[in-house]
């Protein structure tokens, strides 16, 4: 049997303590800044990123994996006998997915499948993860692409950003559009819902968000069936990070919680949600 290698791409924010161990490979999407071409999470961590966004007049862009890039990468891993699961950002949100299907031609007949997320983040680190504890335990290539098709149905993301100017600017900004021209002050709850994403409604304060945030979560849970995983995600707002998680964990039975980790949003993704955006990713019953 061959053993099966999940590709996944940098804005999965997978945090390490999950990550370590699985056979996981990433593919950097790319922050433009000033005519410089950054690769996410390698030429350009969050800390720098966000200290960089407080100050900088010209605000960056972004750009997808390549299909070079995804040929490199497919060619190193067939060639070490590796069987390729290739999961990645919603096909509505990113060019990337494309970039995959056009690599994969290259290889015909080679043993690569490819997952739409219709998701990213933690949303979408949950289904990679899902698929790589399988692939660790020795699971077919057709097993693991079950597995995180099925999690998509399970996992999803709620979000709450400063402004909608950041995804306004990006393109990215799908039926929050409703949202622009906001009175000052109010907060945008959004959720990714089928690739897209999509207003949810408003709050005033940090502390209703967190509120409303927890509540909406908790409908999702299907807690009947267990695991529950949590991903308190944050574009460079830790604290109100912690504060989210701990709160969440507290609703849930404690036996019930698998997962309850904290990431950083990537440089790619704070480039569109701007900073301080502060969301809760989930997946239940799985």
């Amino acid at each position: 049997m061959s053993k099966v290698m999940i590709v996944t791409d940098s804005t999965s924010n997978i945090p390490a303590e999950l990550f370590s161990g699985h056979p996981i490979t990433v593919l950097p999407l790319q922050v433009i800044w000033n005519g410089e071409i950054f690769r996410d999470g390698i030429d350009i961590q969050p800390g720098d990123f966000y200290n960089r966004l407080a100050t900088e007049k010209n605000m960056p862009s972004t750009s997808q994996t390549t299909p070079e890039e995804f040929k490199q990468a497919y060619s190193k891993l067939l060639d070490e006998g590796y069987d390729i699961l290739s999961i990645h950002i919603s096909s509505k949100l990113s060019g990337t997915m494309d970039s995959a299907i056009q690599a994969k031609r290259t290889f015909n007949g080679a043993a690569i499948e490819l997952v739409d997320s219709l998701s990213t983040s933690m949303a979408m680190g949950f289904q990679v993860m899902s698929a790589a504890r399988l692939a660790k335990m020795g699971a077919s290539i057709e097993e693991c692409k079950a597995v995180a098709q099925a999690a998509i149905k399970h996992s999803g993301v709620f979000f709450a950003v400063n402004t909608l100017e950041f995804l306004h600017r990006g393109g990215r900004i799908g039926g929050a559009a409703a949202f622009m021209g906001n009175v000052l002050n109010l907060k945008p709850i959004l959720e990714l819902r089928e690739g897209k994403i999509e207003a949810v409604e408003k709050v005033r304060t940090l502390s209703k968000t967190i509120d409303r945030l927890l509540d909406l979560v908790e409908t999702k849970l299907d807690k009947e069936k267990g695991p529950v995983r949590l991903c308190a995600i944050h574009a460079n707002a830790p604290a109100e990070a912690e504060d989210l998680l701990a709160r969440a964990v507290k609703r849930i039975p404690g036996h019930l919680v698998s997962d309850a980790v904290i990431s950083t949003v990537s440089p790619v993704l704070g480039t569109h949600t701007g900073p301080g955006a502060l969301g809760l990713a989930y997946m239940s019953g799985m």
